[in-house]
């Protein structure tokens, strides 16, 4: 009896081994017949990882915040090159784009050069934005004869060189011009800037000090000792600009300079200098010196300048005034103290002599700015603000709206 129960009970368990085996080989089974059906159908491990980067992707590039620039599947409008005859190897790597209407056998083109400051443009979606109304509106405007074109100074760090380089590849698809693109590293344009601007930076700069970083605000003042000498002219602009006239007839106002005249440039449109000449005012009561116009002395506005390069080069009287010596002595006279870099260096030797300068009606840069109206000015505002004719470039400064069109 006790033999049978042993025998039984071996039994049992062979048999449960025996279901358990069973159903691992079915299992084993149906997982083979699962991944032959599947594979079938591609949707293995890879394949559906990637799909989901894509979902993950898209999701991103639909966010506000996710990317600030533009489709960067635009086409390349030509293939990078250097210059180095007329302004393109301008302090350090300086990479161009040329317009798919060029020519390679066009040697002979008169080029016209306009520069921009772009720095830390990548951080800033307010750059961003004003860079886009700039352009557009220069590209809609902008008409160009045979044989000229537009050559485009960009003075940039890395991520903003690798940002406006995508963002231009949309705002210059439609130009019925031919152009040329090229990036300026800041770095290297400011190792050689601040030897010869850093006596100045103490009496035009925010700070008490002269900073390195701050040499680059000084690039109009000296920009003749670090272009090339085959470049002679070109025109200096802020990004938060509107143009609604053909930038070429801007650069008609070159041959508007009277003898002596080194630099184009508008008045200043507010009493900033009314204020910042108030010491010396106060002790010569009778001065033009910050005056509104027509007769008085408002000071100069950068935002839009006509630099001369080669009277730049040639004027004993300009490069004696870039001295430090004579820098200080003039601020010492004028009782100066300002903070908005060349503006206030021009709008200082300006007012001492005005003879270097060629002033642009007040159309070709119409500032919009009204932050002095509100502070201690409103008695006076209207008298520096009032621009009467035509307006052919709008300055949007201190963030101030651009008018529609």
């Amino acid at each position: 009896m006790g033999i049978l129960r042993l025998v039984v009970r071996i039994m049992g368990r062979i048999s449960t081994f025996r279901s358990y085996q069973f159903v691992l080989l079915l299992a084993a089974a149906l997982a083979v017949v699962a991944f032959y059906y599947f594979g079938s159908e591609r949707q293995n491990f890879s394949s559906t990882t990637k799909r989901i980067k894509h979902t993950q992707a898209t999701h991103n590039a639909n966010r506000n915040d996710a990317d600030l620039t533009v489709d960067t599947r635009l086409s390349h409008p030509a293939g990078l090159e250097e210059q180095r005859e007329d302004g393109g190897d301008v302090g350090g790597e300086s990479e161009g784009l040329r317009s798919r209407k060029r020519d390679s056998g066009d040697t002979g083109d008169q080029r016209f050069h306009a520069l921009m400051m772009f720095t830390k443009v990548d951080k800033s979606r307010s750059l961003q934005d004003k860079f886009r109304v700039a352009m557009l509106s220069m590209v809609k405007y902008g008409d160009f004869i045979e044989g000229e074109v537009l050559v485009l100074h960009f003075v940039s760090d890395q991520a903003s060189k690798e940002l406006g380089e995508r963002m231009l590849l949309e705002f210059l698809l439609d130009a019925t011009f031919k152009y040329e693109v090229f990036f300026h590293d800041v770095v290297a344009l400011t190792q050689k800037l601040f030897p010869i601007v850093e006596a100045m930076q103490k009496h035009f700069s925010a700070g008490s000090g002269a900073y390195y970083s701050d040499a680059i605000f000084f690039l109009s003042v000296a920009m003749h000792h670090i272009m090339p000498d085959g470049l002679t002219r070109i025109v200096q602009l802020d990004l938060d600009l509107k143009y609604r006239t053909n930038i070429r007839d801007l650069f008609q106002e070159f041959d508007q300079f009277p003898p002596g005249a080194v630099i184009g440039i508008a008045r200043e449109m507010q009493p900033v200098y009314r204020h910042t000449f108030w010491q010396y005012r106060k002790e010569n009561p009778q001065t033009r010196v910050g005056d509104p116009p027509p007769d008085g002395l408002p000071g100069f506005n950068s935002g839009v300048m006509l630099l001369d390069l080669g009277a730049m080069r040639d004027s004993a009287l300009y490069n004696q005034l870039l001295e430090p010596s004579n820098v200080a002595k003039l601020a010492d006279q004028y009782r100066f103290r300002g903070h908005l870099g060349d503006q206030d260096f021009f709008t200082m030797i300006g007012m001492e002599h005005p003879e270097l300068f060629y002033t642009l009606a007040c159309g070709w840069n119409r500032q919009l700015c009204t932050w002095w109206r509100d502070h201690g000015y409103g008695d006076v505002f209207q008298m520096y603000y009032r621009c009467d004719g035509l307006v052919y470039i709008y300055h949007g400064n201190c963030n101030s709206p651009i008018p529609d069109d």
